[in-house]
């Protein structure tokens, strides 16, 4: 299901870290970050529910017909790195790294995420990536990972900042990717159009019991990602105590 090409003892269970957010949070680029720096895998569930919205898009799907998408999970065979330096995701052996990050896609994604049986399929899945990856760890970032795809993980991050924060850094995220094809209303009325739309299925903006919330209003990216592993090692510390 999945492939890396680091190791560790494959007879030992890899600590997991949860971490949770809404969009434009920085979930993505401070969990992989944060595997560089310890030497874990880095898992970005939301890379699978793009890949099968591609998926959806490539055989002229209706996104929005649930049976039809069911139907479709059982023809998707997904693969991906836990490498944070080049993640990669291949979709029924055809690399899907760059188009699953298109526009359109993005705009999809939301629909194919709230089934509850895509869900179900892809919650089963992720748990048995991390089980197999042997790694000594694996960050696990995306929505409902600490509530519901990993309740029990060793670590549980909800990452969060203010909404107008968010728009901007996802703006100049997106800026950076393409110079010139976005406009900083756009990507604010897309990041508000993707809260409303996620937060009928889970909730991304509260913190559950046992889960540390870390609001990175006003820290930078160094200071974000200081934050959280500084909650990993106390957490991990006491969790072998």
């Amino acid at each position: 299901m999945t492939g890396t090409n680091k190791s560790a003892d494959s007879g030992t269970e890899p600590i997991v870290v949860a971490v949770d957010g809404p969009a434009g949070s920085g979930k993505s680029s401070v969990s992989r970050k944060i595997a560089q720096q310890l030497g874990y895998g880095y898992l970005d569930t939301g890379a699978a529910y793009r890949a099968l919205a591609w998926l959806v898009g490539e055989r002229g799907i209706n996104k929005d017909d649930s049976d039809a998408v069911c139907a479709l999970v059982e023809d998707f065979h997904y693969a991906s790195t836990l490498d944070p330096e080049t993640p990669s995701v291949v979709v029924n052996g055809t690399d899907a790294t760059m188009a699953i990050r298109r526009p359109e896609v993005s705009s999809d994604v939301s629909a194919v995420a709230r089934i509850a049986r895509v869900r179900e399929h892809f919650n089963s899945m992720f748990r048995v990536i991390v089980a197999d990856s042997g790694m000594p760890g694996v960050i696990v970032e995306g929505r409902d990972i600490t509530t519901v795809v990993f309740p029990d993980a060793s670590v549980r991050i909800l990452l969060t900042a203010d909404e107008t924060v968010r728009a901007l850094r996802r703006n100049a995220e997106l800026a950076e990717q393409s110079p010139g094809s976005h406009s900083a209303k756009k990507t604010a009325e897309q990041l508000h159009a993707r809260d409303r739309a996620d937060s009928r299925v889970v909730d991304f903006m509260n913190a559950a019991e046992g889960v540390v919330l870390i609001d990175s209003t006003t820290l930078n990216f160094d200071e974000t990602v200081d934050a959280v592993i500084a909650v990993i090692r106390e957490q991990t510390v006491k969790e072998k105590a």
